[in-house]
């Protein structure tokens, strides 16, 4: 929430707002862990991927699969690189394919 002090009302139009970027995906990939662990439903993961790395450890963690959002709007090729990335890993690690990464945590 962002309050404009010399109106004292809040900056945005729902009073509240959400969190992304960088600084959730610790949280996010804790909240993934959790999940997989107590469930096996499928898991989409989102929150602070920026690079391929990022997508990795929701993979790792147990995600089925990613979403970029925030860092499109300053790198729109983000989600190629990430792509890219994704299968870079895989080949180097020796995994088939991506969802072999799912819960893959040691």
């Amino acid at each position: 929430m962002v309050i404009d002090i010399e109106t004292r009302k809040p900056v945005l139009g729902n009073r509240t707002g959400g969190l992304s970027g960088r600084c959730v995906h610790p949280a996010a990939v804790k909240v993934v862990y959790d999940a997989y662990r107590a469930t096996k439903l499928p898991i989409l993961a989102m929150g602070g991927i920026y690079e391929a790395k990022d997508a990795i450890e929701f993979f790792l963690a147990g995600a089925t699969a990613v979403a970029v959002g925030t860092a499109t709007f300053t790198s729109p090729s983000v989600i190629e690189d990430v792509a890219d990335g994704l299968r870079d890993y895989c080949e180097r690690k020796g995994f088939e394919k991506v969802s072999d990464l799912t819960g893959a945590l040691l």
